[in-house]
């Protein structure tokens, strides 16, 4: 079959109440569009059925790849394991499988796309989720459009297009803590936002844990900017001129007026204050460690258990840092 014009990735994990609907909806966009559009649904090692979905959706419809994943590797490999595996000519289009990213924005988006654009990004312009949730959600962006190196659009997530010589740049970037967002901004290329009202779960419930968010927002600041090192090297310095004052002061107490400086009260908490400080600088420190650590070790971010191709079960292709390197069969 030839190649597809624009691929279509969605990373799955314990999605069996939405994945119905989603392929529902796929369905009759595909059939609605003039140009051959693939899906590549990967697995993100679910506890549930939505393996086996998969392969029976991609062995009965030529049009749909599907790519199982050895265990849980993360939301942001898996999208990584989609992109490597999408066959896609011209652009790839990301969206989430709980169908709170609308794939019927793909026309407007790919619309950019031939219009010279190389990244298309959503913008949330309003979200159906908990006010707590939007303020940390808003918080955390605007910490990170403020603190990073990489002008990354505010309220914009993984839900977008990028061209194929986009993907192929990203296929040079084997980060093991990606953070996709910024990764694509920090790309460059002709960029373009385009607002949408983010919709609430087509069923199931979430999949990111407080846990994980926390991690994908540590790999956003530790991974697009400097400001973690930065800070300690001001509150270092912040630290040395209270130490300094205080020496000052306790100096002309014990030698203009003569009297002996009752601080243990403020010794005590100068050495507790100073102490959590050097606490914290070493944890900062220790997250760029253990980056480095796992990145110098050369491991492949992904392993595919199986792929499903052109109706077709295949073994899995060899594994190159992570991107596929493709081997017909024999």
């Amino acid at each position: 079959m030839d190649a597809p014009l624009v691929s279509i990735v969605a990373p799955l994990f314990n999605e069996r109440e939405s994945f119905g609907p989603l392929v529902e909806r796929l369905n009759a966009l595909m059939d609605s569009l003039p140009y051959r559009v693939e899906v590549v649904l990967v697995d993100d090692g679910s506890r549930d059925n939505t393996a086996d979905l998969i392969r029976l959706t991609a062995l009965a419809d030529p049009r749909y790849h599907g790519v199982l994943l050895a265990r849980n590797f993360g939301h942001q490999t898996a999208v990584t394991a989609g992109m490597a595996a999408a066959m896609g000519s011209e652009a790839i289009l990301i969206i989430d499988g709980d169908l709170q990213d609308p794939p019927e924005l793909l026309p407007e988006f790919y619309g950019h796309i031939q219009n010279g654009y190389d990244v298309v990004y959503a913008v949330r312009r309003k979200r159906k989720e908990g006010i707590l949730k939007r303020f940390a959600y808003s918080t955390f962006y605007r910490i990170l459009k403020s603190i990073s190196y990489v002008d990354i659009p505010l309220d914009s997530g993984d839900f977008s297009m990028v061209s194929r010589r986009v993907v192929n740049i990203m296929k040079q970037m084997p980060e093991e803590s990606r953070f996709l967002r910024g990764m694509r901004s920090w790309i460059g290329f002709k960029q373009i936002g385009v607002e949408y009202e983010r919709s609430e779960r087509v069923a199931g419930v979430p999949k990111y844990s407080f846990k994980m968010l926390r991690q994908l927002a540590y790999n956003g600041i530790f991974n697009f900017s400097e400001f973690p090192i930065k800070f300690i090297i001001r509150t270092g310095a912040l630290a040395i001129g209270i130490a300094l004052i205080y020496l000052i002061q306790t100096l002309i107490k014990k030698y203009v007026f003569g009297t002996v400086p009752q601080g243990f009260t403020a010794l005590l908490f100068v050495i507790i204050l100073f102490s959590g400080i050097q606490l914290m600088a070493l944890g900062i420190i220790g997250e760029y460690v253990l980056r480095v650590f796992f990145q110098v070790k050369g491991r492949p971010l992904f392993v595919v258990r199986e792929e499903i191709r052109n109706g077709a079960v295949r073994s899995p292709d060899l594994i190159l840092n992570g991107f596929p390197t493709r081997t017909e069969p024999n």
